[in-house]
């Protein structure tokens, strides 16, 4: 449905019921049950309480129904801010746009949308095919000698060249390589903080927060040391980096300062890579596991570039290649959770929600409601033809969020991933190797927990 769905005022009602839901154990609720199978548990409820559930005896709530999610969404950061969950990211991170709050986020915001208008973002195309086609070169010794390889760590490495060089215009230095090996220590530690309920002090000399701790300032050197380079020189190098130091304030003319220029380039490196990355390891996943619609895209995209590197102009004239990604994203969205608080009491179909309480959204189970998707766990790309998006409420899909807060990197992420998928398939037939299954493995993203093992057949 293409209506927006009006976002209600907040409600001064005290007298509502609490959401029902499952009281889980004394104390600690349903949290163990939540760090062990978050998707199992969420999806469950759902099914057994309904849209709006309470999760155990802790101020924590679940809401999946699409008109409760653009309310949250839509609402001003003066009904709900982010919540916990993202402010354990915020070691790394800083103050960057998926972290920060109140006047600072939206100041950000002004300053860095410009440099995602999809008419600027069109001329990092060439890059993302360019390190596509260089990676398929890579593989030609792996494919001739039937060795498989592990699609996950592929793309994320592949990902992550694409982003450092969108960034800082190069990525064979010696920096890019410091940068690539810290973040493969600093993320999964960031993801082993996510869904810890009992975290030690970020100070505190414990062996990973002393490897973390290393691995950003390793990071920060580098960046630190590249704005610099970058403040000195009037050449502009027409990268990211080259626009956010040119960004100014609409209101103030104010530009960022160091500081928040390194807080915003590391949330780029880190959330623009990794789940671009999850993103295609499990579109070349399920793809392998539906031959019939690997045959459509390698149709489609052999008779739009008949054997060509694809350019962003192509983009257009491959419809059914997008409605795969958007499959994918439906099914194995890379943000799987979301979190918001009310900063006063809130009402949802008929619930009180207090104030400050953690109100969990979640792609991975909207995504699945039996209500706005038939055969839900079904892998279905026709989906997402014109007709039938335009027939779902808006908030029935949401994979990069919504509202005010909604992924800045969104379309980045769309092209890169339609000009990955179109390079790889006409090189490429990726088949899964039997007996090493992907289960989801849900942290901070949801990667494939035991990556995605495949054998490369060449065209």
């Amino acid at each position: 449905m293409s209506t927006t769905v009006p976002v209600n005022p907040p409600s001064r009602a005290t007298t509502l019921p609490l959401p029902p839901g499952p009281r889980g154990y004394p104390l600690v609720g349903v949290l163990p049950y939540l760090r062990r199978d978050p998707l199992r548990l969420l999806t469950a409820v759902q099914r057994r309480y309904g849209d709006v559930v309470k999760l155990g005896d802790q101020r924590m709530f679940f809401v999946t129904r699409p008109e409760h999610i653009q309310n949250i969404l839509h609402a001003s950061e003066r009904r709900y801010n982010k919540g916990p969950l993202l402010s354990k990211l915020r070691a790394g991170l800083g103050d960057g746009l998926l972290t920060s709050e109140g006047d600072h986020w939206r100041r950000q915001r002004r300053l860095m949308q410009p440099a995602f208008h999809r008419q600027r973002l069109a001329h990092f195309g060439a890059i993302m095919s360019g390190a596509a086609e260089e990676l398929c070169a890579d593989w030609q010794p792996r494919a001739a000698h039937g060795e498989p390889i592990n699609v996950a760590a592929a793309m994320m490495g592949l990902t992550l060249t694409i982003v450092s060089r969108a960034l800082f215009s190069h990525d064979t230095s010696n920096d890019a390589e410091i940068i690539r090996r810290s973040l493969n220590i600093a993320l999964p530690i960031t993801e082993r903080r996510f869904w810890s309920f009992i975290n030690m002090p970020e100070r505190a000399p414990t062996p990973d927060n002393i490897r973390f701790r290393r691995a950003i300032a390793a990071i920060d050197d580098v960046v630190f040391r590249i704005i610099a380079a970058r403040r000195r020189s009037d050449v502009d190098q027409g990268d990211l980096l080259a626009m956010l130091l040119q960004a100014r304030d609409e209101e103030t003319g104010a530009q960022m300062s160091d500081q928040q220029l390194r807080d915003e380039v590391i949330t780029l490196l880190l959330a623009g890579h990794d789940t671009t990355a999850n993103l295609l390891s499990w579109t070349f996943y399920l793809l392998s596991r539906h031959p019939s619609v690997e045959s459509k895209v390698y149709a489609e995209v052999s008779a739009v570039l008949g054997g060509r590197t694809p350019a962003v102009a192509d983009l257009a004239s491959l419809p059914y290649t997008r409605m795969v990604i958007d499959e994918v994203l439906r099914l194995y969205p890379p943000a799987w959770i979301i979190g918001r608080s009310p900063i006063a009491e809130e009402q949802l179909g008929g619930y009180r929600i207090p104030a400050n309480a953690l109100v969990l959204i979640s792609p991975y189970v909207t995504h699945r409601h039996p209500e706005f998707w038939p055969n839900p766990e079904g892998f279905d790309p026709e989906r997402f033809s014109p007709e039938m998006q335009d027939a779902r409420p808006r908030y029935a899909y949401f994979p990069f969020g919504g509202g005010p807060r909604i992924c800045i990197g969104n379309n980045f992420a769309l092209m890169e991933a339609h000009l990955i998928l179109a390079t790889v398939i006409q090189r490429y037939r990726l088949d899964l190797i039997p007996g090493y299954p992907a289960p989801p493995r849900p942290m901070v993203t949801l990667h494939a927990g035991n990556g995605v093992w495949m054998l490369l057949h060449p065209r």
